[in-house]
């Protein structure tokens, strides 16, 4: 019964140090928690990934072409979750860039969001009425193949935040129906503790500034940075997390604690997931990742198709796939388990919910007919005028 948990610190072990070696060096446990390590040992080029996985040509072509569109890096932590035999592994699959990104799909768009479009300052996107974008740096942990900010992320286009952050907190201060700010990027928890808190204190000061969220994937790509001196300022800020979890895998004992300190110091604390072709496009795999989540206290909100990103037409699956594998999860698990499914619609149309419909006929008489998980038909009646 112990040979399990001993064999599994081994291999984790044997892998953390081949990461190790590709940059010359010796695994030390204090070393690999240092979040700052972490980022100074990304993997960035072919020939570190050459040193870890066995490379489709796909994958070296991808990897020998990225520079050119989008950059790459893979810290420590997530590299050692990718299988170096399996180039079909779903955390592989995210961060290491194919040769299929040099292909142009029917929808593709640059900013699929139309986010531009909407953008009354650099880095600043107002598109609905009460609430703004704050993009606030152009830098990530680690970077998704698929992402939606390609176009700006690591692109070198972004002015430095304190160039820019006066000008945003005048326009807040000018625009009172604004009460909700997200905060995003590139990754905002990237930030020293020193920043972030001079950051969220400066959109604090604005008083009708209601709701603060900073949208992270740090605590699944870099959980280290997730320090008990990190949770104190965003807790005296009041401020939620919108974190970014695709596969199951991703929930590691490291990346659980790290939702546990957060958690435990009060921040509420939500999931976007993205449905993305061979990574999480099946029923078993997104209900074990909700799950998952929900046993570190991270509620899944959002089950995002994946934007129409100019080069990502790979991972993109039907919508007819994501509304028949949002069937298999409502009532057939916890509600909490159960994110709305959502298309941000290209062009700068903003969210739409999508589900299979429910509401079969509203009839004069306020009879509604209805079908449920299970596809059967029930009636709700409407109370009549004057009840």
């Amino acid at each position: 019964m112990t040979e399990g948990p001993a064999v599994d610190s081994l291999l984790t072990s044997a892998r953390r140090e081949a990461i190790c070696r590709i940059f010359s060096e010796d695994f030390d446990p204090a070393r690999w928690n240092d979040w700052r390590w972490q980022i100074r040992h990304r993997l960035t080029k072919l020939e570190h990934f050459e040193r870890l996985l066995r490379l489709t040509a796909s994958e070296r072509r991808g990897l020998q072409l990225a520079q050119e569109k989008f950059s790459v890096a893979v810290t420590p932590h997530f590299a050692e979750l990718m299988d170096p035999k399996d180039p079909r592994c779903p955390i592989r699959r995210q961060v290491v860039p194919r040769e299929e990104e040099m292909l142009v799909s029917r929808g593709d768009m640059i900013d699929p969001c139309g986010e531009d479009a909407d953008s009354p300052l650099p880095g600043l996107v107002h598109r609905y009425p009460d609430r703004v974008l704050l993009l606030a740096l152009d830098a990530c942990a680690a970077y998704c193949r698929y992402c939606t900010r390609s176009r700006l992320v690591n692109q070198g286009e972004l002015d430095p935040l304190p160039r820019r952050l006066d000008a945003i907190v005048a326009y807040l201060e000018q625009h009172a129906e604004v009460r909700d700010v997200l905060v995003s990027g590139g990754d905002p928890l990237l930030f020293s503790d020193d920043r972030l808190d001079d950051l969220l204190g400066r959109l604090r000061s604005v008083k009708h500034v209601e709701f603060l969220r900073l949208g992270s994937r740090v605590p699944g790509f870099l959980p280290q940075r997730i320090t008990p001196q990190l949770a104190a300022i965003l807790r005296r800020h009041r401020a939620w997390l919108s974190l970014h979890f695709c596969h199951p895998r991703e929930i590691t004992p490291d990346v659980a604690a790290a939702c546990d300190l957060l958690a435990d110091a009060g921040i509420p604390l939500g999931s976007q997931t993205v449905l993305l072709r061979g990574v999480n496009d099946d029923a078993a795999t997104l209900k074990k990742l909700f799950h998952e989540l929900l046993k570190v206290r991270v509620r899944p909100y959002y089950l995002y198709q994946c934007d129409p990103v100019v080069g990502t037409g790979h991972f993109r699956t039907s919508v007819r796939t994501g509304l028949d594998l949002m069937a298999t999860l409502r009532g057939f698990t916890s509600g909490y388990a159960v994110p709305t499914y959502v298309i941000d619609a290209p062009g700068g149309g903003g969210k739409v919910p999508l589900q299979v419909e429910t509401v079969l006929a509203y009839d004069a008489d306020g009879t509604v007919h209805l079908r449920n998980w299970e596809g059967k038909h029930f009636t709700y009646l409407d109370p009549l005028p004057g009840a």
